[in-house]
Formats: structure tokens, C-alpha cells, sequence
């Protein structure tokens, strides 16, 4: 059954400190939407719980990459096309501009936003595995003013997140130190574009005299949230990256994620590809010979 628009409010305040009083006035009573790719769809299905709607696309606040010496910070309000076009994004965090080509078609991309993929915690979502190895930090804005979150433990649980009823997301921090590094993205699905993740993985990993000196991998559409995977890290680091340790991080995978049988894929399959990802990422990062 189709929504009827009339059940519907959409009210677009213009500014992100009418929008945070709103959200602090009646806490849980607006959904902000921005780009509303995956908003529609549960729209078009009869399926959008939410009533009232705020819009936050188009906030100056929200939108816009700004570089700086140390990091870089991506408004939330940020589309994938703005992110996968941006140079110092594609040159310094390729696994995210590479996960914003993955995420839909053209049309999709051009409203899809960065914080609209955060807090939309789909286990599958592209982007997400890469903001866990980059290390992304999340600034948060409220009427209480800013707070910083690691994102790495943003998500508590299926759809759940540190996220309080009267907060958004005003922007996505990376640190800019992973030069000389091996990034490492592959995505699983059932076609080559607009295919929702089987599994998704994004890793990186350095190397000194064939010692792996720091290794980070995260997963999609393997558990209810997007995993890193920290075992692997604790078997690769400062060891060479012989068989018997790849072998090891092999069995790590299978141990750390849950993966589900669905209309998209089985458990076992979901489990035997995540390994087979990791073993070729680490593969690769042995024949890379990267170097400090």
C-alpha cells in the first residue's frame, strides 16, 4: 500500500538552529531528512513510520569539505557525488570516494548524503567499513552546543546508535595520516552497480621490512552493525605475513562476525567470501612491499 501525502508534514526551518530547537522542543517528534534516498523508499512501500519530517538538505552548516592541515572534515549534508569528486578525498581516503561510486546510480549519489548513510545504520551501507579504518570522529550538534564521537562504537545494535533524539550529525572528521599505506576495498553483490553489499570490505595496512606495522579491516552486511575487525589486528601486527598468520586471521573473520541467510545471500557464503576478501587483502598487502 502506497503512503497518502496528505497523513504528511514537511517543514524546511532554513537554518540548523531552528532545526536543533525543533528536535529539542519535541525530542523524537521530527525525522530530519536530507538527500532522502532511503527515506522515499519507505515512503513509496507505505512503510515510513515518521509523520512529520524536518528538512536539513541544502544547510550551509551541513554541506561542504573543508580541508585542513591535519584532517578533513565532510559535511554531513555531503552527497556521494560531492565526496567521490573531491580530489584530496580521492587521493588520501580512496576506499570512501570508491564506496560513494558503489552507492546507487548517478541520480542516487547526486542526493545521497554522507550523515543520511550514518544514521540510516544499515549493516550493508558501502561507506560505513571505510569510516571504521580511517578512524572517522563524528561531531555532533544539539541546543547543548557540539560533542565529538569516535564512530568506531556509534553503532550499539541493529538501527541503534549513539545518536540522542535532539542531535544531528554536522560533520565526519578523518585524520589525513595514511600515506604510504595499502587501501583495499571490495564489495560483493549480485551485480556490478546497484547492488546492495553481500559483503563489504575495506582495509588498510603498512608495512616495514615485510612486517605488517599496523593492519585494519572492516566488514558489511556480515553482522547487525558494520564490524572492524580487532583480532586480526592483534594476530597481523608486528609479525611478518606468512602463511600460518594469514591462516590465523582467516579463522579470526569466521569467529568475529555473524552473518545471517537472507533473500541476498547465505550465512555460509557470506562467511566463506569475508575470509577469502581477507586473505587477498593481505596477499596484497605482502606483495605490495610498502615501505615507511
Amino acid at each position: 500500500m502506497r503512503s497518502d501525502p496528505a497523513e504528511y508534514q514537511l517543514i524546511a526551518p532554513g537554518t540548523v538552529a531552528e532545526v536543533i530547537r525543533r528536535l529539542a522542543d519535541e525530542p523524537g517528534g521530527w525525522l530530519p531528512i536530507a538527500g532522502g534516498t532511503d527515506v522515499m523508499v519507505q515512503y513509496a512501500a507505505g512503510k515510513l513510520s515518521a509523520r512529520r519530517l524536518i528538512s536539513i538538505a541544502n544547510l550551509p552548516e551541513l554541506r561542504g569539505i573543508e580541508v585542513l592541515p591535519h584532517e578533513i572534515r565532510i559535511g554531513a549534508c555531503s552527497t556521494y557525488t560531492q565526496i567521490r569528486e573531491h580530489k584530496v578525498v580521492t587521493e588520501e581516503f580512496p576506499l570512501l570516494a570508491r564506496a560513494a561510486r558503489w552507492t546507487g546510480g548517478v541520480a542516487n549519489q547526486n542526493r545521497g548524503t554522507l550523515g543520511g548513510n550514518i544514521v540510516n545504520a544499515s549493516p550493508a551501507a558501502d561507506s560505513l567499513p571505510a569510516l571504521l579504518v580511517y578512524e572517522a570522529n563524528l561531531i555532533l550538534i544539539s541546543v547543548r552546543g557540539l560533542r565529538t564521537v569516535p564512530y568506531l562504537g556509534f553503532h550499539t545494535g541493529y538501527k541503534k546508535m549513539q545518536l540522542a533524539p535532539d542531535e544531528l550529525i554536522q560533520s565526519v572528521c578523518l585524520p589525513r595520516c595514511y600515506s604510504g599505506y595499502l587501501h583495499y576495498a571490495r564489495k560483493v553483490g549480485a551485480r556490478n552497480a546497484q547492488a546492495i553489499s553481500k559483503v563489504c570490505v575495506a582495509a588498510l595496512g603498512k608495512l616495514r621490512e615485510s612486517r605488517a606495522v599496523d593492519v585494519r579491516v572492516a566488514l558489511g552486511s556480515v553482522a547487525p552493525v558494520p564490524i572492524r575487525l580487532d583480532e586480526i589486528e592483534r594476530v597481523a601486527i608486528d609479525k611478518p605475513l606468512e602463511t600460518d598468520v594469514i591462516a590465523r586471521c582467516r579463522a579470526a573473520v569466521v569467529r568475529a562476525i555473524q552473518p545471517i541467510d537472507d533473500v541476498r545471500s547465505s550465512a555460509r557464503y557470506r562467511s566463506a567470501v569475508a575470509g577469502n576478501l581477507v586473505v587477498e587483502f593481505l596477499e596484497q598487502l605482502l606483495a605490495s612491499g610498502k615501505t615507511t
